[in-house]
């Protein structure tokens, strides 16, 4: 495949994963969708690609940032953007000088919610001529419908869609290298050990 993401030419950004917001992304279980986000900030964390947080409102019912990832990226989380409620995070200035401040054009964004806080960044940043990959299980809506109905409106705009374990094997590219082992690892441990480790099912 052409025109990859690496872990050197991309950056990853993590918009609103609030402890009250994250009650609003009932599309997906919260842990898996916890798991998700965990896997995202360790993945940048871990190989040294920069990570730009971001949160809105904290003093409001949306909370800080989830703990996880404040123990995962304290560095980040002490640099993280406090937006005073501005709905599209491109829209306001620290941001938008933050994400700049990487350097990097490739960018992998995920946050909650998709269909309110990612839908439109995501469709700002392309048309400023970023490229965007939002990993939409490391968000979610208030609905299925909304879910979808977000991702069609991004895909329209030039954004590409993907996963968590999507765009981790993007990044890894190769597992027997050593990133790709560290990424490997992440995944394992946040995402496929309870898929992996699980009794199989019983047969009559």
């Amino acid at each position: 495949m052409k025109n990859k993401f690496t872990v050197d030419n991309a950056a990853m950004l993590l918009i609103d994963h609030q402890q009250g917001t994250i009650k609003l992304a009932v599309n997906l279980p919260y842990k898996e969708l916890v798991h998700n986000t965990r896997a995202l900030a360790r993945t940048a964390v871990e190989t040294g690609m920069p990570l730009v947080l971001t949160s809105s409102q904290e003093d409001h019912f949306q909370g800080p940032l989830l703990q996880d990832i404040q123990d995962i990226a304290p560095e980040a989380y002490a640099n993280r953007v406090k937006r005073p409620g501005i709905v599209d995070a491109w829209d306001y200035p620290d941001f938008k000088a933050a994400v700049k401040a990487t350097g990097k054009k490739k960018i992998i964004m995920a946050g909650l919610t998709n269909d309110v806080c990612i839908v439109f960044p995501s469709i700002s940043m392309v048309e400023d001529g970023y490229e965007v990959q939002v990993v939409v299980d490391g968000g979610g809506s208030p609905t299925q419908v909304a879910d979808e109905t977000s991702i069609q409106r991004m895909k329209d705009h030039g954004v590409t869609i993907t996963s968590t374990n999507q765009i981790m094997a993007e990044l890894a590219s190769d597992w027997a290298d050593e990133t790709g082992a560290k990424i490997q690892g992440i995944m394992y441990e946040e995402i496929l050990a309870p898929l992996v480790e699980a009794e199989p099912a019983a047969t009559e």
